[in-house]
């Protein structure tokens, strides 16, 4: 890997491509230590530093911004829902899916309607933290030196200003830098508060010694997970299929056998995402509206045996809400019928699709199933030992981080092979 590494530089577009990213994602993380105006720092951070678990995930994606309070506090998150949300809505609104099968221009109308989402998503994000550091939970108390009102546009507006600046430079490492940039500012993100983690870790131990071991005893554990969070992302379910031979002009066409690849974890990190935001959404509620029987249904679902039964619940379940959205099975069976392709042994037509609809909901169990324990058995480590190193290194970030690092790899490589060099995968 050192070697390709290496040849990368030496090519001058792909070198400029990744100093460009390094660039942009050392902007981004510059900008995470930006203060938004008016922050009383160290009462902030008192208030801050006693908040609950979920406070606490949403930190670890902003790479510490939230904790800060930042101008980039809100993260990436606004608009990865609101790409989440429209990729929703293809299968739901008949002309936002005529807009994605519409090419180029389809996908500029979907982009410009993500964009406005993404910032009526951190408008809204922006007044709730804004009302939940003001909320007796924090008490955080702003400048006094101009208008209250005054102080608050200040706050929603640098806020959603960090959210949409956030958003630009992820379009522009993919644009002119290398992989997907989004996904890089997460990947970010989440790597940036390792070494704090580590520290925290080594320090939650009475004896410095035995912090050390427990630590190391983590990365080994970490490590070899790995491997096996690589193999399930990789694994596919490949469904055989033949082309019956046909005379096309003065050719014969077909005769060939292919396959139909279904990944094991068709929709990756998004059911997390999904589980988390519903798990959660109590709990923003009861912080505005402060009332006692929603503050305590609030506790019961966010943290403890209540919130590990549902999140493994509601993964499973947008495991296959979620695939079912990307992957249709009739247009897979209508066009593999129009290209004369056929599964051996099932007829065509409807028995293909049900074939299909059949091995999915196969599939895609056991992928449920280990996404929800990826998720969820770190956070348990973590309720009973505290440990920060075990949630920075949580299944999600795990996941996320693997992911974000394969595809990247993958864009270097094709890349590389462009310019007849060695990729990473030999």
């Amino acid at each position: 890997m050192l070697s390709s590494i290496i040849d990368a530089f030496k090519v001058p577009e792909l070198r400029k491509k990744i100093l460009f990213t390094l660039g942009i994602l050392a902007l981004y993380r510059f900008g995470a230590y930006i203060p938004v105006p008016g922050i009383p720092f160290n009462e902030f951070a008192n208030s801050f530093s006693n908040s609950g678990v979920s406070m606490t995930m949403l930190d670890l994606f902003t790479g510490g911004a939230l904790s800060h309070f930042s101008v980039f506090s809100l993260g990436i998150m606004p608009y990865i829902t609101a790409s989440i949300i429209m990729q929703l809505m293809q299968g739901v609104i008949p002309a936002v899916g005529r807009w994605a099968k519409e090419g180029e221009t389809g996908r500029r109308k979907i982009t410009q309607v993500t964009r406005y989402l993404t910032l009526g998503l951190g408008l809204i994000n922006a007044i709730g933290y804004l009302l939940l550091f003001k909320s007796s939970a924090y008490g955080v108390v702003f400048t006094d030196q101009v208008p209250e009102v005054l102080t608050d546009i200040i706050v929603v507006f640098t806020l959603v200003a960090g959210t949409a600046f956030i958003m630009w430079m992820g379009e522009l490492i993919t644009q002119r830098g290398i992989g997907n940039g989004m996904s890089l500012i997460i990947f970010v993100s989440i790597v940036s508060r390792v070494p704090a983690a580590i520290f925290s870790s080594v320090n939650l131990q009475a004896d410095f010694g035995m912090g050390i071991a427990i630590t190391v005893l983590i990365l080994i554990v970490v490590l070899a997970c790995i491997p096996a969070i690589i193999f399930i992302e990789r694994a596919q379910r490949r469904i055989p299929v033949n082309y019956a031979k046909r005379v096309q002009g003065r050719k014969m066409m077909g005769g060939q056998s292919t396959y139909i690849p279904l990944k094991v974890n068709a929709a990756g990190v998004i059911p997390i995402i999904f589980a988390s935001c519903i798990i959660y959404f109590p709990a923003q509620l009861a912080a505005l509206f402060n009332v006692g029987w929603l503050t305590a249904f609030a506790d019961a679902v966010s943290t403890g045996w209540l919130n590990w039964i549902l999140t493994v619940l509601l993964i499973v379940f947008f495991a296959y809400f979620y695939t079912s959205m990307v992957f249709n099975p009739e247009d897979t069976a209508d066009n593999l019928r129009k290209q004369g392709g056929f599964i051996p042994g099932v007829r065509p037509g409807s028995a293909t699709v049900t074939y299909i609809k059949n091995v999915i909901h196969r599939v895609t169990l056991p992928g449920g199933i280990f996404i929800a324990c990826i998720a969820v058995i770190p956070t348990i480590i973590f309720y009973f030992s505290g440990n920060q190193l075990i949630q920075a290194f949580g299944g999600t970030s795990i996941l996320i981080m693997i992911g974000v690092a394969l595809d990247t790899m993958s864009k270097v490589e094709s890349q590389l092979k462009m310019h007849n060099y060695d990729g990473f995968f030999k």
